[in-house]
């Protein structure tokens, strides 16, 4: 257990050095006259087209990425023994150290004979240090051997970056109690498995999947054993993943199960033999056999049985009746209250929302028991690069569940550190971390907004600016302090009024959202509608545009919930006070004690606003 280790010195692995002897051992192993590696290793930089989404950052790591290797790394990780995350993994493989749990070490030496030099286990929930970053490996929940990354990468000040990478993985309630887990908690990012990212995914548990399928082979099949009977039943599985439906279905029908030579292959490295009595590959003593995962049909991107398969399959092995199972998440259908069923005279196929991903509601509350400050997307269209349509698309669906004030703490404590001069007194400090606990109140109160979605749309950008190093210089500052949701037109905006000062445009930004958190504040109770339509609370702002438009350009009225009839010029609200953004008085609703001598009066202006306004 981790209280174990850490009272242990950790394992600590250089893995150039590693590979180093990974060569000279496969070399001697072909008889081949290799020249020798020397150290340290200058390796180049990695390649402008590198999925960033299988890249751990500040690091030579990189996570299920073997199609992609080159000569700028010799640490890679496999999360678990999927074709899809070693794809480019063969007995002829010698481009770097592969790291992964001791499962699926074996499975790569037995099943795909990639050679043992260069492949090292990790012990689970152990801390490894593997060229001074801290690695640990947790259970991912998903087939035998997959497991999540937990990253801990050294950066300035002597502190370190903190990374998970789930792998492929299906959420259980463990995870929140986990004691390693919860130390990743506010990690810097989290590279999430988006497989089911999606609201129409939200099927059941695996516990009420499996029990679906015993009760149908203990409904159809009845308690007979069924060596040769009238009913054949097939349950669709990959190489390695979903052993949890075929021990439940041996255990609880009374039945083995029939499997072929190359599963019974990884059964037996998994530890079950077929001397436990379990699984056989004599069809003549079961009744339930396993079969490749597209022999009853093809799942993506929508089912479509194979009956013509499964007839031959009927014929050839004497049944008058067969019955299969498809379990995965791709065929669900939320329409249906019960399990959807195809059937073509004596054959049926039941499709079972089993599956070993995570669906929606999980990933989310993945993410919510995380707290990030950002999501990498790693599964999905177009996901390997972080700033593409697609990758921000997924993210949207983690908006308020991810720490977006770390973003703001950090620019502001950096701000302060590096801009101001060093006579200040205490009182600037204790200005920034009062700024910092309200900006942390209202988010907390409203969720992530999005009431800069209209910024293009009100003013002129001068874009003509674009192309100078200055100005990709300042739009990239403004990332790293900004909400991931902020748009690159959001920014140019930003850029144009500031007159291109980074400090005023993060300062107005931040106004502006405040401006925007006292509107949601004074909103009634009750629902809101907008040209007739009700709109849900506290997320109006971001679920409409219509409405964000509006509260933007003052011509929204909170406390009716309807448009105003009249325009107020560009750049202007109807709020009370028509003072400048920067002299705005604050009176959010639930302020702690200490910011109670905001007065109406306006003696005492926005401490963001005086904060910048020092520099």
């Amino acid at each position: 257990m981790a209280s174990e280790s850490s009272t242990a010195k950790p394992l600590a692995i250089d893995s150039s050095l590693s590979f180093v002897t990974a060569i000279e051992s496969f070399s001697r192993q072909l008889n081949l006259s290799l020249p020798p590696l020397k150290l340290p290793f200058r390796p180049p930089p990695l390649p402008a087209d590198f999925p960033q989404s299988k890249l751990i950052p500040k690091s030579r790591f990189v996570v299920d990425a073997f199609s992609h290797a080159g000569e700028f790394s010799v640490s890679y990780f496999l999360s678990h023994f999927h074709s899809d995350h070693y794809a480019g993994l063969s007995p002829t493989w010698c481009k770097g150290i592969i790291f992964c749990s001791d499962v699926t070490a074996r499975l790569l030496l037995e099943v795909l004979k990639v050679p043992l030099p260069f492949v090292q286990s990790l012990p689970l929930r152990e801390p490894v240090v593997i060229d001074g970053c801290e690695v640990i490996l947790i259970d991912a929940n998903h087939c035998p051997g997959a497991v999540q990354f937990l990253f801990k990468i050294p950066s300035a000040d002597e502190k370190f970056e903190r990374y998970i990478h789930t792998g492929d993985f299906r959420f259980c309630d463990s995870m929140i109690i986990d004691p390693v887990l919860k130390t990743f908690i506010g990690s810097d990012a989290v590279f999430l498995d988006t497989t089911y990212c999606n609201p129409k995914f939200i099927f059941p548990s695996q516990d009420e999947s499996i029990e679906y399928i015993v009760n149908m082979i203990q409904k159809i099949g009845g308690e007979s054993k069924g060596s040769m009977g009238s009913v054949l039943f097939l349950i669709a599985t990959y190489v390695i993943g979903k052993e949890k439906i075929l021990l439940q279905i041996a255990s609880r029908c009374n039945r083995k199960i029939m499997v072929d030579a190359r599963k019974m292959t990884v059964l037996r490295i998994l530890g079950y033999g077929g001397e436990n009595g379990v699984f056989t590959e004599h069809e003549s003593e079961s009744d339930v056999h396993v079969v490749g995962w597209n022999v009853l049909g093809e799942s993506w991107p929508y089912f479509r049985p194979n009956f013509e398969r499964m007839n031959d399959i009927m014929v050839e092995k004497g049944y008058s009746k067969v019955v299969g199972f498809v379990p995965t998440g791709w065929t669900y259908e939320m329409k249906h209250k019960n399990f959807s069923v195809r059937s073509k005279d004596s054959l049926e196929i039941h499709l079972v929302p089993y599956s070993e991903h995570s669906n929606y509601n999980e990933i989310r509350e993945f993410v919510k028991f995380l707290k990030p400050r950002r999501i990498v997307p790693t599964v999905g269209l177009d996901v390997d690069k972080l700033d593409s349509k697609h990758a921000d698309k997924i993210r949207k669906h983690f908006a308020g569940l991810v720490d977006e004030m770390a973003n703001r703490k950090e620019f502001l404590k950096g701000f302060h550190r590096g801009e101001m001069s060093d006579d200040i007194d205490e009182t600037a400090t204790m200005t920034v971390n009062e700024d910092l606990e309200e900006m942390e109140t209202v988010s907390e109160t409203c969720g992530s907004s999005m009431a800069l979605s209209s910024l293009q749309e009100v003013g002129s950008t001068d874009r003509s600016v674009l192309n100078d190093e200055e100005q990709k210089k300042i739009i990239q500052e403004l990332r790293e302090c900004l909400p991931a949701w902020v748009t690159q037109d959001q920014i140019l905006e930003l850029i144009s009024r500031s007159g291109r000062n980074v400090v005023d445009a993060v300062s107005n930004f931040y106004e502006q959202e405040t401006e925007f958190y006292e509107h949601i504040a004074s909103l009634p109770d009750n629902l809101p509608k907008f040209q007739g339509k009700v709109v849900d609370r506290p997320f109006i702002f971001p679920a409409r545009d219509d409405i964000k438009k509006n509260v933007f350009l003052g011509n929204f009225d909170i406390s009716s919930g309807q448009a105003s009839k009249s325009s107020s010029p560009r750049g202007k609200t109807t709020t009370k006070s028509k003072a400048s953004p920067g002299k705005r008085k604050r009176n959010l609703q639930g302020k702690s004690k200490k910011n109670s001598s905001l007065q109406s009066d306006g003696s005492k202006q926005s401490t963001i606003t005086k904060f910048f306004g020092k520099a």
